[in-house]
């Protein structure tokens, strides 16, 4: 929608071709149906949230910049706000508000609208010349290929955009999830499936000396692994399945130091001394947590609170700090917010967005192989490059 409205500001003839009822699927969920649109920050706090892809996309992220995005949609009637981290969302919290923003923009520019299945880019001696699609065949001298990746295939996503791309010719890095749940320790975890952690400290190791990441927030336990908004962060952190073995350390109570959720311990143990272990978690653990936090303390269940030692309850400290699940794979790229992998970038013109192998195609957005941690930068790179594919085309 940006890069069609672009081009056709520039005073050429477009017809943005979409497989959907309506434009704007994806983009109407995503934040939850807020719309994080982009992140309130400079080029380079940008480029810095994008670990695949960063450095090709430092020119089209200066030529429409975080600030360039805010005030396009403010001038096209959405108040904007800034929140925690930089994330910018409509001030109504609707995704529904930035698309139908969108769709103004486009009736104001004069694209032509039009449902269809795009199938096949046709070119001869490497120069576009049109479009094959379920509404038909299109003649045209350019085209951008916006299709997105492969993540939520029910919003049209699914992988089109990659098979026109190879069909030209164009090299397609493999395809992978990003920003998904994690697929870990499943006989554990299905037991506590629907528990929802909040302010713990997720940390994540790959068997190296540092933790390849670490925040504070929301885990979620489901009937297949972890999820929730500190995995789907991670996730992009952890590119190398095939070569490490992940694990994650949650702290269940950042809050205290060691010292001091002995200390706590050891009051509820005061508390409840004549009870069986098993009786006396009920403060410290939500109810589903606590037969596994059990079996990982290898205190018997059994056992009177007031015979349990100072070393099982130190052993017990370092459980609460240090909770630790085995990380199996990510979950499919179908379940994933974001694709990473995609068209090769070397095959890219990095002012442009122009294929340097076809004359007149053009990429913008998830179909290219770059993608950015959460906080408003994936979608900062579809506008950046629609906005250099729309201004060049």
């Amino acid at each position: 929608m940006l890069a069609a409205s672009v081009a056709a500001q520039r005073g050429n003839n477009v017809l943005l071709l979409e497989r959907n009822d309506r434009p704007g699927s994806k983009l109407r969920i995503t934040g939850k149906g807020r719309c994080n649109l982009t992140n309130d920050c400079d080029v380079k706090a940008v480029i810095e949230n994008i670990p695949t892809g960063g450095r090709f996309l430092q020119s089209v992220i200066y030529g429409f910049a975080p600030q360039d995005v805010m005030a396009l949609f403010e001038s096209l009637g959405v108040p904007l706000k800034t929140e925690r981290g930089g994330r910018v969302f409509p001030q109504s919290d609707k995704a529904s508000d930035i698309v139908n923003a969108l769709r103004r923009y486009m009736d104001q520019s004069g694209v032509i609208q039009k449902r269809g299945r795009a199938t096949k880019i046709i070119a001869e001696d490497k120069q576009v010349t049109g479009v094959l699609s379920s509404a038909g065949e299109f003649k045209c001298k350019s085209v951008i290929l916006a299709t997105g990746g492969m993540s939520y295939p029910k919003t049209g996503s699914t992988g089109d955009g990659f098979n026109m791309a190879q069909a030209l010719g164009h090299a397609v890095t493999p395809v992978r999830g990003s920003l998904v749940p994690l697929e870990a320790e499943r006989e554990i975890c299905v037991r506590m499936q629907g528990l929802a952690l909040k302010n713990i400290r997720l940390t994540i190791h790959d068997g190296g000396a540092k933790p390849v990441f670490t925040d504070f927030g929301e885990l979620l336990f489901t009937h297949f692994g972890i999820s929730g908004p500190t995995v789907l962060t991670a996730s992009a952190h952890m590119r190398e399945f095939d070569k490490k073995r992940y694990f994650a350390l949650i702290d269940l109570k950042p809050a205290l130091d060691e010292k001091k959720l002995d200390l706590r311990i050891l009051r509820d143990f005061e508390k409840y001394s004549n009870r069986d272990f098993s009786n006396a978690l009920g403060d410290l653990l939500n109810r589903l947590m606590i037969p596994v936090f059990i079996e990982k303390s290898g205190i018997p269940p059994g056992k009177k609170v007031h015979s349990i030692s100072r070393e099982e309850r130190w052993g017990l400290v370092q459980l609460f700090k240090a909770f630790r699940i085995d990380i199996d794979r990510p979950q499919p790229v179908e379940e994933a917010i974001i694709t990473s992998g995609g068209v090769a970038l070397g095959e890219i013109n990095p002012k442009t967005m122009e294929s340097k192998l076809i004359n007149g195609l053009f990429f913008a957005g998830e179909v290219i192989d770059a993608d950015a941690y959460t906080g408003g930068f994936n979608l900062q790179i579809a506008w950046s490059t629609a906005y250099a594919a729309g201004q060049s085309i």
